[in-house]
């Protein structure tokens, strides 16, 4: 199967802010881990990132459009919280998403703990650092079968 990991606002900066809530590895090396993963398991990963809503917008879009994908994660960061323009490229397109977090957001400020993205997303993967991509990964696959 083909996935593509979308990681949006911030996620640039992974290894270089608040390590204590999302680690000391760069987004390059949580990359090659889900690589290295999917990879084993038969699959393949493709990368994008944005700080720019409307360009995730697109990516997702674009998935859509060309159904060059089986499935979707996507760590979204502070726009999980408000964009409803996410919430409704989502809803619009007929490629399973998959919600992931690095950190536990219930564990963290209370605004995080409400997301607009998770109800039309087919499941939410939070709290295990990489651990959140690699088991989005295993269950998505899965609920593909």
């Amino acid at each position: 199967m083909r996935f593509l990991v979308i990681n949006g606002v911030n996620l640039n900066l992974t290894g270089k802010r608040e390590k204590g809530v999302y680690g000391a590895k760069s987004l390059d090396e949580i990359n090659a881990r889900i690589a290295e993963f999917a990879n084993a398991n038969g699959d393949s990963v493709d990368f994008y990132q944005s700080n720019i809503e409307g360009e995730l917008v697109n990516r997702l879009h674009e998935a859509f459009l060309t159904q060059s994908h089986d499935g979707i994660l996507l760590n979204a960061g502070a726009y999980t919280h408000y964009s409803y323009a996410l919430r409704d490229a989502i809803s619009a397109i007929d490629i399973p998403v998959v919600e992931v977090h690095i950190s536990n957001v219930y564990a963290r400020e209370e605004f995080r703990h409400k997301s607009v993205l998770s109800a039309v997303c087919r499941g939410v993967v939070c709290g295990l650092g990489v651990g959140s991509y690699l088991s989005a990964l295993v269950g998505l696959k899965e609920s593909l079968r």
